[in-house]
């Protein structure tokens, strides 16, 4: 089916912006510190890199797991369905979103968008204050946000998230999303690439390994992040650590919102690919 006007234009904005992520290059000190970071990291012995990624891998797929089958996720999937039959009542299940025109589906995702870049954005503004609890849970509570927004954007498209092949997917665009521009591109080239060969099939037949030495700038600001906010949480207004806080909440709505935009770029190819098949 020819895609309208309106799908040719949002299909020429991803084209564009596709062309200035593979294009982009990196500066000189974006490639030093990923040149040290990968030689900090190749002193450990590669058994012990294979194992460390190995079991990020598993915490990544049982995260996804726990999240997909939560109340919380079933509860916001009857509200995406809900949405959607404000704009077609025969919408029953997840994949009859796809009867839905380009700008009906993105009102849908860019609700929850911002619902969760608020998340990340409170999130962040507790992790601010320097408790111990609150700066410790910050990562998982990250990873738990940004995986939780995937699974939402990729169901609002008309993808349920609960085969092997769509899981697998959601977990690469999640991994991606978190890479920095440099590295991402070649990420963004893989997902492109892997989606025309395997769209719509049951299970992933692609490499199921995720993260690697790539992935832990990612992990890394993070901690540099919790560094810096334990250093100026001392420094208060009125008793309120506001400085950190400021710096937990923006690094936290930053990451979040670069998530949710390559997210959402990926599903709206997908939606408008399938559309033209």
């Amino acid at each position: 089916m020819p895609l309208t006007d309106r799908e040719t234009l949002v299909m020429n904005e991803i084209r564009s912006w596709e062309k200035s992520l593979l294009n982009y290059e990196a500066n000189d000190f974006q490639l030093l510190y990923e040149k040290y970071l990968e030689r900090s990291f190749s002193l450990l012995p590669e058994k012990v890199q294979s194992q460390f990624f190995s079991v990020i891998d598993g915490w990544l797929f049982h995260l996804h797991s726990i999240i997909q089958g939560s109340q919380l996720q079933m509860d916001a999937k009857e509200r995406i369905l809900t949405s959607g039959r404000i704009f077609n009542k025969e919408v029953e299940k997840i994949a009859d979103l796809r009867q839905l025109n380009i700008d009906q589906l993105q009102y849908i995702a860019e609700q929850q968008i911002a619902r969760h870049r608020v998340y990340s954005f409170v999130q962040g503004g507790l992790s601010g204050t320097g408790g111990t609890l609150l700066l410790g849970a910050d990562i998982p509570a990250m990873a738990v946000i940004n995986l939780r927004v995937v699974q939402l954007i990729a169901m609002t498209y008309g993808f349920e998230v609960n085969t092997p092949f769509e899981m697998m997917t959601s977990l690469k665009v999640f991994h991606v999303a978190t890479l920095p521009p440099r590295i991402q591109k070649e990420g963004w080239a893989s997902l492109v690439t892997e989606l025309e060969e395997q769209d719509e099939r049951y299970f992933y037949e692609g490499n199921e390994e995720i993260t690697d030495i790539t992935w832990m700038e990612q992990p890394a600001q993070q901690l540099f992040k919790a560094i810096v906010i334990m250093l100026f949480r001392k420094r208060t207004i009125q008793g309120i650590p506001l400085v950190s806080m400021a710096i937990g909440a923006g690094t936290n709505y930053q990451l979040t919102r670069k998530v949710t935009d390559f997210a959402h770029k990926y599903y709206q190819l997908r939606y408008l690919l399938h559309k033209e098949e």
